[in-house]
């Protein structure tokens, strides 16, 4: 097949390289037993995850499908299907890894090793400062303590503030500026009429609470001297129920971004975790019914595989009354009585929807960090059960009770969903819209759809590095190298005869705020000699496009469709920009590229290392070399002779261990005459790694400075 079409050249790796013998400390990790994390779909079955525990909570483990009953409604139902599932980890123990879907055409694109996914919730709406500070803290230390090498997070909020940035990421560095725009919000419930009422003192004046009701009836007679009784009940019931109503508005925002944030997780792979971070909300709401959308929720988070794991980021607080709160207008003391249980009624919702979803409420605590750990432990590992519904089920809309428990074991504690609906009710708009036939797209306007998705289509595997470095005299260049592999392409024959596979690629460039910056669209067209050598196609079509952008924080998205079978697939990377002008050491990114044993010279012989051209997949043989190439900017030059002291140490992590460390070196710059951009390049053989994910980290220490900067970035062997 004739080669494929760039749209410049790659940058390669022209730099001798250091090949590592003795000075390498290298520890090659036990042999693993692989993993099989992939959440097997029955046909036409129902299915659910269950979590066992002991009276030490800890996951038993090793039960089989008899060990179970499982009732639905109340009335037994036979286990059709049944499995123990190991989903991404940090144990010690075992690899963080499964192995990706076990179909033939997703054997290459997929990672080899899965983290976890995990989602932060910050319900702003109801949260003041010190929650906000308390929902930091835990976050950070997710962040920069509990994050695995292969885990996504993403931090989202009920009132949007985080804005683009809200998105499932791997970089750490993404979601600590996520974490950043996190500011108080304040939306209290109270109304500016006396005497005060709380939201949960309406609530309780709605259910007509006589002791509450009567202590704001007399007060209101007595600062509005000469109005009747029933004038005055009038006006308190008026308020509560405006009180109520506004209340009612903040919690279905609150609730109605959080449905939605599980929906969209549906398509992702495994089981998924949301840390619901409030101060509380109340759900016995007259004027909305807030337990139904409680019950949506559940039932989103049951069919997108989320549990719920909800923290109230208040801590431990023996009254919802502060010293702002203003008071004392009942000596009777009947208000201070009926408010006994306010604490535990704004604590119902998030109870709930943790219970009924398989996790855990974490409460009463001023350190959340201490129920973080053990609820990314807890949901690790779990059951999964599958039964047949009945037959009318598939026709409605019912709400469904499930129940399961060990038999014979009333010690053992199991957690597992409350329920779920048989369908789900598709809103009137919806549904006549779905009888209407929906318009033919045109390529353009699929690869737009694909491209504002908030998670990339793998329909069809589109590979995607975003590499960053600067040019002399040209300054900053993001370049974007895509690859799409070649046996995922469809030829066909044109009107003129040719055998070609044609692919409309789409990309766009998006800073911190989501605005494009730049973007391209490229018509791709590849040509093979006959149809029979199109089979077992392993050339792979790759793309490059350089963009120059200013220094910042930015969002590569890219979309290609196949014209002949008309899949799409996508792809999404972050890569940051440093302004080189705030002379702080920096480098560029790490890039990335193989030599396969053909392409092997002895590098002591001047000239003799051929270039390699980057690799977009970040994928590599364990038969090949993996070598890297980075840019050191900003070195301070030494007094004594005008020379930079930069030291290099490079480390190889899998499942957040290192297995290959180097000892500190030298970079070099002899013969160096651009000193504001010093080259180092290095190559790592392969093949005493086993097959897996492994992330690739470079500190640089400026010894003149006495500045330090680390990058990395993921690379699977196989």
């Amino acid at each position: 097949m004739p080669a494929h079409r760039n749209y410049s050249k790659y940058l390669t790796l022209l730099f001798v390289l250091t090949f590592w013998s003795s000075t390498l400390a290298q520890t090659t990790p036990p042999p693993q037993k692989p993993q099989d994390d992939v959440v097997r779909v029955y046909t036409e079955l129902v299915q659910t995850d269950v979590m066992v525990f002991d009276k030490q909570g800890k996951f038993v483990n090793g039960l089989t499908a008899d060990k179970f009953e499982l009732r639905i409604d109340g009335k037994p139902r036979a286990i059709e299907g049944f499995e123990q599932i190991t989903a991404g980890s940090n144990e010690e123990t075992q690899l963080a890894a499964a192995r990706g879907a076990t179909t033939l055409n997703l054997k290459r694109p997929v990672p080899l090793d899965r983290g976890r996914i995990v989602f932060f919730y910050i319900d702003d709406l109801h949260m003041d400062l010190a929650g906000i500070q308390a929902a930091k803290k835990v976050i950070s230390s997710f962040i920069e303590k509990e994050m695995g090498q292969n885990d996504q997070a993403a931090i989202a909020s009920a009132s949007g503030q985080i804005g683009f940035l809200q998105q499932l990421t791997n970089d750490r560095m993404v979601l600590r500026t996520a974490l950043d725009r996190l500011r108080v919000k304040n939306y209290p419930t109270r109304d500016h009429a006396r005497p005060p009422m709380s939201e949960y003192e309406a609530e309780l004046i709605e259910r007509y609470d006589r002791d509450v009701l009567d202590v704001f009836i007399t007060e209101t007679m007595r600062l509005n001297p000469g109005i009747t009784r029933d004038s005055a009940e009038q006006m308190v019931l008026a308020r509560a129920r405006a009180v109520q109503a506004y209340a009612a508005h903040l919690s279905e925002n609150s609730l109605t971004p959080l449905e939605g944030l599980i929906k969209t997780a549906r398509n992702l792979p495994g089981r998924k975790v949301v840390f619901l971070l409030s101060g509380g909300f109340l759900i016995r709401n007259q004027q909305r019914d807030i337990t139904g959308r409680l019950r949506d929720v559940t039932n989103a988070a049951a069919r997108s595989g989320v549990v719920i794991y909800s923290m109230d980021t208040r801590g431990l607080v023996a009254s919802l009354n502060d010293a702002s709160t203003e008071s004392g207008f009942d000596p009777t003391g009947r208000l201070e009585r009926a408010k006994h249980g306010e604490l535990l009624a704004t604590q119902d919702g998030m109870h709930a929807l943790a219970v009924d979803t398989g996790g855990k409420a974490v409460f009463n605590t001023n350190d959340l960090r201490k129920g973080l750990a053990p609820a990314l432990k807890e949901t690790s590992t779990y059951y999964l059960i599958a039964w047949k519904p009945d037959a009318e089920s598939q026709k409605q809309s019912r709400f469904r009770n499930v129940e399961v428990k060990v038999i014979g074991r009333p010690d053992l504690t199991v957690r597992v969903r409350k329920g779920y609906y048989d369908m789900d009710p598709a809103p009137a708009a919806v549904a006549k819209a779905a009888k209407q036939p929906a318009a033919p797209q045109s390529a353009p306007a699929k690869l737009r759809e694909s491209l504002t998705a908030p998670y990339p289509d793998r329909s069809l595997p589109v590979l995607l590095s975003a590499d960053y470095y600067d040019i002399v005299d040209k300054g900053p260049v993001l370049s974007t190298s895509i690859q799409m592999p070649g046996e995922f392409l469809v030829f066909g024959e044109q009107p003129d005869g040719k055998i070609q596979a044609i692919i409309d690629l789409s990309g766009v460039f998006l800073d911190e705020k989501g605005v494009v910056k730049t973007s391209f669209m490229e018509r791709i067209v590849t040509t093979a000699p006959n149809l029979e050598a199109t089979k077992n196609n392993r050339n792979d079509i790759t793309f490059t496009y350089p963009a120059k952008l200013s220094p910042g924080l930015y969002q590569v998205r890219v979309a290609a469709r196949d014209d002949k079978s008309g899949k799409i697939g996508s792809a999404h990377a972050w890569v940051e920009i440093p302004d080189l002008a705030k002379k702080k050491l920096t480098m560029s990114s790490l890039l990335l590229g193989e030599r396969t044993q053909a392409m092997m010279t002895n590098v002591s012989s001047p000239g003799g290392v051929s270039p390699v051209a980057l690799s977009a997949s970040h994928r590599f043989g364990r038969e090949s070399t993996l070598r890297f190439l980075l840019f050191v900017y900003n070195a301070a030059l030494s007094p004594a002779d005008q020379k930079p002291d930069v030291a290099v140490q490079v480390q190889v992590i899998r499942d957040d261990q290192p297995v290959v460390t180097t000892a500190l070196r030298k970079v070099g710059t002899e013969g160096m005459l651009d000193l504001a951009r010093l080259p180092y390049a290095a190559e790592i053989p392969l093949s005493e790694l086993l097959p897996g994910r492994y992330m690739l980290q470079v500190t640089l220490i400026d010894r003149v400075s006495k500045q330090s900067t680390t990058r990395q970035t993921h690379f699977d062997v196989y």
